[in-house]
């Protein structure tokens, strides 16, 4: 194992969550997800949210700790999905779904709309916005949608839909932070 991440708020505050040592796996620290959790603050109670690229999951265990009625948590590598099953079960959650496919193939699927979404693909991928697009045009956010985008600092600001807007921005260290709230 990597180390260990704590759950920062919530039913399960202090929590740790471990993370396994896997190349490219880089959890959100925890002051940029105290961050955007004081942003999501108000949105978050009751929401469906949608982790894509969960990796330790740190965003979606924080999201569904802190009162999402729904999260989902997408990732591709078998033992990393396996890791967080075992850590959830733990949790004895009942409003955490975890499902191991790639992200990119997942947003082929048939959609389900949600109210927020967490984007921090592997970089040096250029994920963000092919996944922008997807979520966008094949209905899979409801229509004032949160969207949390995370990158490389050198980036910039990632290319987003013409119905999204940033609405917060953050910069730590070498990462980037959008939150985009899509306005249909």
């Amino acid at each position: 194992m990597k180390g260990k991440i704590r759950i920062i708020a919530g039913q399960w505050r202090g929590r740790k969550l471990q993370v396994p040592n896997k190349p490219g796996l880089r959890p959100t620290p925890d002051r940029v997800r105290e961050t955007l959790f004081n942003w999501l603050a108000m949105q978050l109670p009751g929401s469906r949210c949608l982790d894509l690229f969960a990796g330790s999951g740190a965003l979606g265990i924080e999201a569904a700790s802190r009162g999402a009625k729904q999260v989902l948590l997408v990732e591709k590598e078998h033992d990393i999905v396996q890791g967080l099953k075992q850590q959830v079960a733990t949790l004895a959650p009942d409003n955490i779904e975890i499902i191991c496919a790639d992200a990119m193939q997942f947003l082929q699927k048939t959609p389900s709309a949600f109210d927020i979404v967490f984007l921090d693909p592997p970089y040096e991928r250029d994920l963000l916005s092919p996944c922008c697009t997807l979520l966008e045009q094949r209905g899979w956010l409801n229509p004032h949608a949160l969207i949390y985008l995370e990158a490389e600092r050198s980036l910039g600001i990632p290319s987003l839909p013409a119905s999204w807007q940033v609405i917060r921005r953050q910069m730590a260290g070498q990462v980037a932070v959008f939150l985009a709230a899509r306005d249909i």
